[in-house]
């Protein structure tokens, strides 16, 4: 048996699925795995590095488990992901308790770097992998669901935004793998499938044979046994929001009605500096397409305050987005000026402290309007995912079809049921972000 490997995965779930298929390959190789560090001889950090504040969780997380070096079993410290590959092999002298670096462009060959006696210390070969079907993977997920990446990388240079740095260009796995691999993961129990690219809806656009989104809904609904269906990460472009999707997404009991879309900002002339392609008024008409097509739609976005030039009247605009849409869930974050993006070479930039008021007054905003829709949930019987029990309320805890997991709210739920069962729930009462109610029954 060779030594045991614990990993620790950072970041957002496109990089929880390299994590688990960096474990399945580990596996295969006859590695043996384990969640506590301190058992391990080798620990692998997969580490995320798109913004500032993901950079400094990285390092954290890496000083705090060199102290196994020491202290524990461990003999090799590994860093992977996104953080070497931004950083490149400056980190060899900042972080000497590390002994391996292994990019994007390399994790998937991190069975053979370690059975070998490297020289090198960095591996940071340009991101070319693609995984598919036939790639080992162990889920890190709870059984009941998964995440599945259909395409990798991203082709959109917004100004702000190192992901094709890092990640490389937009590459869409076909189709006939997705679905295969689909078919294995229901096979193993999982009932909800999220799908997650940078950008869910361009998939298929680059292969060029008419492979796209709505091909791969329709053949992922014909999964028996898959219960939900959902999207993560889907750009708001307007082309790619055809009229055959939004009919299938609004026909298909299996498709969430949930659509995620990172808008970023409305003001034309920030958009612009952000490098985004599409304008206010194509934005405001591509949601008003949705909501029509989807009365019963969820939406969430992600939005960005303080981006360079952003001055108070280009903030209100965004306020007054934000109060006529009306978004189901809403994330923001204060600009960050990433090191060799174009964005940080702006003028205008925007003093800390009016960031944070900002975001303040935005997520403020957002908290009353989420209120507001929870309240009018109260009274309904409504389908629950039970994932488990919560430990301060001691309570139930499960998701409705328009909640995706850690990112959105919660059900709290009073009775009986197990992790893993569908529930019908009354909503007996709202709070902002989360939802409290009754089960009334389990559903078959």
């Amino acid at each position: 048996m060779k030594e045991t490997v614990s990993l620790v995965s950072l970041g957002c779930p496109k990089n929880l699925v390299d994590s688990e298929v960096i474990l399945g390959l580990l596996s295969k190789a006859g590695y043996s795995l384990t969640s506590r560090p301190s058992k391990a001889q080798i620990i692998i950090v997969n580490t995320c590095s798109f913004i500032r504040d993901a950079s400094r969780e990285a390092i954290e997380t890496i000083l705090d488990l060199a102290r196994y070096k020491e202290k524990g079993s461990c003999r090799l410290l590994v860093v992977s992901g996104c953080l070497p590959q931004r950083y490149g092999r400056s980190l060899e002298e900042e972080f000497p308790e590390v002994d391996l670096f292994v990019g994007t462009g390399d994790f998937q060959n991190l069975p053979e770097i370690l059975a070998k006696n490297q020289k090198a210390k960095s591996f940071l070969s340009k991101p070319t992998f693609l995984y598919d079907e036939k790639t080992p993977r162990i889920l890190s997920t709870p059984s009941f669901y998964a995440y599945l990446k259909i395409a990798e990388g991203c082709s959109n240079l917004c100004t702000f935004c190192t992901v094709p740095k890092i990640r490389g260009g937009y590459r869409s796995r076909g189709i006939r793998s997705v679905l295969e691999e689909a078919r294995r993961l229901v096979d193993q129990g999982v009932q909800e499938i999220i799908l997650i690219a940078q950008d869910t809806t361009a998939y298929g656009r680059d292969l060029h044979d008419g492979t796209n989104l709505e091909k791969l809904l329709k053949g992922l609904i014909r999964a028996e046994g898959l219960r939900w269906i959902r999207m993560l990460y889907s750009f708001p472009n307007p082309d790619y929001f055809t009229e055959g999707l939004l009919k299938l997404m609004a026909h298909e009991e299996k498709i969430c009605p949930y659509l995620d879309l990172p808008i970023q900002h409305i003001d034309d002339e920030i958009l612009k500096g952000m490098g985004r392609r599409s304008r206010s008024h194509e934005i405001y008409n591509l949601l008003q397409k949705i909501r029509t097509a989807l009365p019963e739609v969820s939406l969430r976005t992600s939005l960005i305050v303080g981006f360079p030039g952003e001055t108070e009247r280009h903030f209100r605009a965004l306020l007054d987005f934000v109060e006529k849409i009306r978004f189901d869930h809403l994330g923001a974050f204060k600009y960050s000026a990433e090191e060799e993006t174009p964005a940080s070479r702006l003028a205008g930039s925007v003093p800390e402290s009016v960031k944070e008021e900002r975001l303040g007054l935005l997520m403020g905003l957002q908290k009353r309007i989420s209120l507001k829709k929870y309240r009018a949930m109260v009274g309904r019987r409504m389908e629950v995912l039970v994932e488990g029990r919560d430990r301060q309320r001691r309570l139930l805890r499960g998701r409705l079809k328009t909640q995706a997991p850690e990112i959105d709210g919660s059900v709290f739920l009073r009775g009986k049921a197990k992790p893993g069962d569908w529930v019908e729930a009354r909503i007996t009462k709202a709070l902002p972000y989360d939802l409290i109610g009754q089960i009334e029954k389990i559903l078959p």
